[in-house]
């Protein structure tokens, strides 16, 4: 094990190179574990962001291919080609990784969103729909993740408490990008917009709930889905308009 002096970099076999942090010894809430954080000196910004970025990108891999219960720290820091030491100096837990993995993919698909509504059309409900609804191949192993983690939070209080902290962030800049897309003055039916995305945010996690298993009955679940959203889009989103065009086969 590397000093907390040092920082070195070892090859074992064929695997990746090994990034030795200032090791944190002991499990999570010991005093072995408090006094390692307290010891190990701080890392320059650059090389933490680095490190996390790494491993984010690791455990995206990961988490995707095995899912939240079969996969550890150890898998993901196997991946990274870093150490636990290096993993806990970028996050408290394998809960804190996959709400950071969360954050990141939220902004993405929310920035996908805000280029749909930039570029929304009048006729362009049903293929905003079609879009916000529709699972994409690549994506089917982040919702099977998603719904397990939020399973497992539904058992633990503690993890409930972070989830519902991350849900809050992106109901808020889903209402903010929806605020922007409606006409009228800002900020007048704030508390309504609000209500709209926390309610469009549960209607989409149920139909990709629904349809994640892929199959005929997901598909005429999807069409059905569609169908219904498409109409309300128009009334929640002015200037939008629902097109009749017969569903997707």
């Amino acid at each position: 094990m590397a000093s907390s002096k040092n920082r070195t970099s070892t090859t074992t076999g064929t695997g990746p190179a090994k990034h030795t942090e200032p090791a944190a010894t002991g499990e999570p809430g010991t005093p072995e574990r408090a006094v390692a954080q307290r010891a190990a000196p701080e890392r320059p910004p650059r090389r933490r962001a680095h490190t996390r970025e790494r491993l984010l990108d690791a455990a995206d891999r990961v988490l995707v291919e095995r899912g939240y219960a079969q996969t550890t720290i150890e898998d993901v820091c196997a991946a990274a080609g870093y150490t636990r030491g290096a993993f806990y100096s970028s996050f408290g837990s394998k809960q804190d990784l996959v709400l950071a993995l969360f954050d990141r993919h939220s902004a993405r698909r929310l920035n996908r969103l805000e280029g749909l509504l930039r570029d929304a059309t009048p006729g362009s409900a049903r293929r905003m729909a079609r879009k916000l609804l529709t699972i994409d191949p690549a994506e089917r192993g982040w919702i099977l993740l998603f719904l397990e983690f939020r399973l497992d939070a539904a058992r633990s209080p503690q993890l409930s408490a972070k989830l519902q902290v991350h849900d809050r962030a992106v109901t808020d800049a889903l209402a903010l990008l929806l605020e922007q897309a409606r006409p009228g003055t800002p900020g007048r039916d704030s508390v309504a917009v609000r209500n709209l995305a926390s309610f469009l945010l549960a209607a989409c996690e149920g139909v990709l709930a629904r349809t994640a298993p892929e199959g005929p009955e997901s598909k005429e679940a999807l069409n059905a889905a569609v169908d219904i959203l498409a109409t309300m889009l128009p009334t929640l989103l002015p200037g939008l308009e629902h097109e009749d065009a017969t569903p997707a086969p």
